[in-house]
């Protein structure tokens, strides 16, 4: 409506004659509402409160598996694996619990506003509210909380593998529970700096969801909260890697020497918690890579460059990485519903099924037509 409005009285000052102070005089004003209206996109709650949804549905279903799973294992050694994901599940679900709920406020409040025509959230605005910091904390502690669980899993996959009497002897209940502690307040220590004037958390773009000020007004504390909470990030993604590479030699190297049924039970365990660990890995990587490099190449190019021309381009590239990272909090429950050994060993079997089919099928083709052939080959003798 404000466009077709625009466009109207453009073309009617047009063909009014030079003197006409009061035509020309508000085209200004009408050019700026457009200019407001088409940088600030309205907001749709609706693919927010859908991924919220299907979030909470799958860590639910998920944490049930994993719960169940546990009681069943509790005095083994997948005891503190179970215990890991469970809270990795747990916390996945904390996740879109909570910022979820904050980002949905923060789309109605939006939606108001532009009803009104106007906005109160601008990106990385300097007012700052108690919404915007505590969704901002939420984002940097739901963020590293999933990365640094996925490490210590596969730090302990790694030592229960390799040592199997080390791991009996080092890796308890007990422990894993204070490890699990640890590992939530390392996080929540990241997340708390910008309370005590280290780094900041600012509305990025479109207005409804808050993170580092990597943007506008980058200052130095900025850009090492930045490098930290990347830096952080990064080498958990890089230790998972690691260990998982030593865990699955590993097993690739005992399923080759393997001589007794007992030792193929215990390593059957070990392969399918490497392979949800593989699974997490790679889902964390895909998921999370993008916020935290355009983060970073932001924030660096904003305290370096006085001049950022690439800043609406990164604008988005920040929010196509939030959504990516939104998506690591969907697919990882995924990972335990479908990479469990009763699961894989359905498909293997259906897909040895049909390739069996497929090959006693061929191999029935060949021998009848081969039949057929012979029976349609004619003897020279009938015809004397």
């Amino acid at each position: 409506m404000l466009a077709m409005q625009h466009s109207n009285s453009s073309g009617i000052s047009a063909l009014l004659p030079l003197s006409n102070h009061t035509a020309v005089s508000k085209e200004p004003k009408m050019e700026a509402v457009v200019t407001k209206n088409t940088t600030q996109p309205r907001s749709d709650p609706t693919a927010a409160g859908l991924t919220m949804t299907l979030g909470i549905i799958f860590n639910v279903v998920a944490l049930i598996i994993l719960v169940k799973a546990y009681n069943r294992f509790r005095r083994r050694t997948k005891a503190s694996f179970l215990l890991f994901a469970s809270s990795l599940v747990a916390t996945d679900l904390a996740g879109h619990v909570i910022p979820g709920s904050l980002v949905l406020s923060r789309y109605s409040t939006s939606t108001e506003a532009e009803a009104g025509l106007g906005s109160s959230f601008q990106d990385n605005s300097t007012d700052q509210d108690v919404s915007c910091l505590f969704l901002g904390g939420c984002m940097v502690f739901f963020g590293l909380c999933p990365l640094f669980l996925g490490c210590a899993m596969a730090a302990e996959r790694c030592l229960g593998i390799t040592s199997p009497l080390l791991h009996a002897r080092l890796v308890t209940t007990a422990r894993t529970k204070m490890a699990l502690i640890l590992i939530w307040l390392l996080a929540l220590c990241v997340a708390l700096l910008p309370f005590i004037s280290l780094g900041d958390y600012t509305s990025q773009f479109p207005g409804t969801w808050c993170f580092i000020r990597v943007m506008e007004g980058t200052k130095a504390t900025d850009l090492a909260f930045m490098i930290l909470f990347s830096g952080l990030a990064l080498s958990s993604l890089a230790l998972a890697f690691v260990c998982n590479t030593i865990s699955g030699i590993t097993l690739v190297r005992a399923r080759l020497k393997r001589s007794c049924s007992q030792r193929y039970t215990t390593r059957s365990h070990d392969t399918e918690m490497v392979v949800q660990l593989v699974g997490i890995m790679v889902t964390s990587s895909i998921c999370w890579s993008p916020l935290l490099i355009f983060g970073l190449i932001s924030a660096v190019r904003s305290y370096t460059s006085s001049t950022f021309s690439d800043k609406e381009t990164y604008k988005h590239l920040m929010m196509t990485g939030v959504r990516m990272a939104t998506c690591n909090q969907i697919l990882d429950p995924w990972v335990y519903i479908l990479l469990r050994r009763a699961i894989l060993r359905k498909i293997y079997r259906i897909t040895k099924k049909q390739a069996s089919f497929k090959g006693s099928t061929l191999r029935r083709w060949d021998f009848g037509s081969f039949q057929n052939s012979e029976k349609k080959k004619v003897d020279p003798k009938s015809f004397k």
